[in-house]
């Protein structure tokens, strides 16, 4: 897959997404939201901080359109803005859970040699 030269701006953007899926916390959530649409009051007890934490940690997730809301009443849902978000997360992942399997074995590796 050819990817053409990137522009100062696109370079820009795309390190500004990467800043905002760098806390824990933001990734946490994207972790929740992957298994489908969650209620906001689930999301706070599943990421085990306050109300305003959370929210404010959407906040950040919604500026750059990686996931949405809706209201149903008094109710608000959240859930990922679309597929790219899940495939990022998912590759992502697939990433780090490669590289510790790699480590793990340069670790078994020497440690029978």
């Amino acid at each position: 897959m050819s990817t053409p030269p990137l522009t100062q701006k696109t370079a820009a953007d795309l390190a500004s997404l990467f800043e905002t899926l760098s806390d824990p916390t933001r990734v946490r959530i994207i972790a929740v939201l992957v298994e489908g649409e969650t209620g906001f009051g689930e999301l706070v007890e599943r990421i085990g901080l306050s109300d305003s934490a959370v929210s404010h940690q959407l906040r950040r997730l919604l500026d750059k359109h990686l996931i949405r809301s809706r209201k149903q009443g008094r109710k608000v849902f959240v859930s990922i803005e679309d597929e790219h978000v899940v495939e990022l997360f998912q590759r992502s992942l697939d990433h780090i859970l490669h590289g510790d399997d790699f480590i793990r074995e340069i670790k078994e590796f020497e440690h029978v040699s």
